[in-house]
């Protein structure tokens, strides 16, 4: 299992939808979550994307200096950066942290956000929009010089001048769970991310993403992106999680359900869907917990539970196919700890890679134009 953390560049605290118990996110409280994910030998974080985040290239940028061997999932955003410069960004990033990037996909999102950005495109034409933006960044980080011509995208003559480390570049993550994220998934990135619906529910999404794969004669590796409420006990994991959404109110939960409904994201709908709003019913599949999913959008389940049968839940996705796990929990400092502590020893945890440096690649020219220039990585 590759197992991931989460940089919360949104907020944090010990409770859902209150200022008591929250805490400010700065660069140093960041740099100690990425630290300590570091040293207790995750193999990356997810740094999330939005307007209430922070910028996450900027995050994981300021990073660098501050880890070893952690790697960072960063956010692009087909529509709101063109595929030239996102693949300078995505090159620069990974040679400068010597390999340690890998791209979150992003075609989704709110509408109103969404416009706000600038971008005023349907759900399927944002998905049409991504699959021509990746066949020019993919090229461009393969050294290829680019002409393209399509709907939403033209180039001519792009090429990028600083390689990658990572060959033939950065691995691409995508959350999709309508057929045209399904699509995009099979024919064009590397790794496939659910949230953490029932077990049943993922196994079906697997096997459509992965029937359309090899369709395309390609193949693509799974992940989950799910939260952790871990304890000694079960019974004090369980008070954990109602804890958690102590001071959520009824108009709290109206409030973020009407943000969600204005979502076009099947993936979202799919969360909602789960606790319909309601308090009643969030055990949603043995120790699945939809309580996050009432006023927090995105990822809203958590595997509640002893170390134990936490890892033996966790260890049922990896049947299905999951090999990259993106954890998380409130306050995401402490729970690192609490996570590693209490569930790596139980599961077939896979150590971080060691970093590869990019050797330097020397421009000739007063105008920059490198010419014919060769890059080799090594291991560090």
């Amino acid at each position: 299992m590759n197992i991931f953390w989460f940089l919360p560049t949104n907020g944090d605290g010990r409770y859902l939808n209150t200022p008591q118990g929250a805490r400010a996110v700065d660069f140093a409280y960041l740099r100690q979550i990425a630290q300590a994910a570091d040293s207790l030998g995750y193999g990356g974080v997810l740094i999330p994307t939005g307007i209430t985040c922070e910028d996450s290239w900027v995050v994981a940028s300021s990073l660098i200096p501050a880890t070893e061997r952690l790697r960072f999932l960063v956010a692009v955003r087909p529509g709101l950066t063109s595929p030239t410069v996102a693949a300078r960004m995505a090159s620069t990033l990974d040679r400068l942290s010597g390999g340690r990037v890998l791209i979150n996909v992003v075609a989704g999102g709110d509408p109103v956000e969404l416009a706000g950005d600038g971008l005023f495109l349907g759900h399927d034409q944002r998905y049409a929009l991504t699959h021509e933006f990746l066949t020019v960044w993919k090229a461009l980080l393969a050294g290829e010089t680019v002409d393209f011509q399509g709907q939403y995208i033209r180039v001519e003559g792009a090429k990028l001048p600083f390689p990658p480390v990572q060959k033939p570049h950065p691995p691409l993550y995508i959350g999709g769970s309508s057929a045209a994220g399904h699509r995009l998934a099979a024919e064009q990135i590397d790794h496939y991310l659910s949230w953490g619906e029932p077990p049943a529910e993922v196994a079906r999404k697997i096997e459509d993403v992965g029937i359309r794969a090899g369709l395309a004669g390609r193949s693509v590796r799974f992940g989950l992106r799910v939260h952790i409420i871990v304890r000694d006990t079960t019974e004090q994991a369980w008070a954990a999680a109602r804890a958690l959404i102590r001071h959520v109110d009824d108009e709290a939960i109206a409030t973020a359900r009407r943000a969600y409904e204005r979502s076009d994201s099947e993936g979202q709908r799919r969360m909602t869907k789960l606790h319909g709003g309601s308090r009643d019913q969030l055990e949603v599949a043995p120790n699945l917990w939809a309580g996050v999913g009432l006023v927090r959008g995105g990822a809203g389940t958590a595997l509640v539970g002893d170390p134990e049968t936490v890892a033996a839940r966790l260890k049922e996705y990896a049947d299905l196919g999951i090999e990259t796990f993106v954890l998380s929990g409130y306050p995401h400092l402490e729970e690192a700890y609490r996570v590693a502590e209490s569930l790596f020893p139980l599961l077939p945890v896979t150590p971080p890679a060691p970093q590869a440096q990019a050797e330097p690649v020397f421009h000739l020219s007063p105008v920059g134009d490198t010419g014919k220039v060769q890059l080799r990585a090594r291991t560090g």
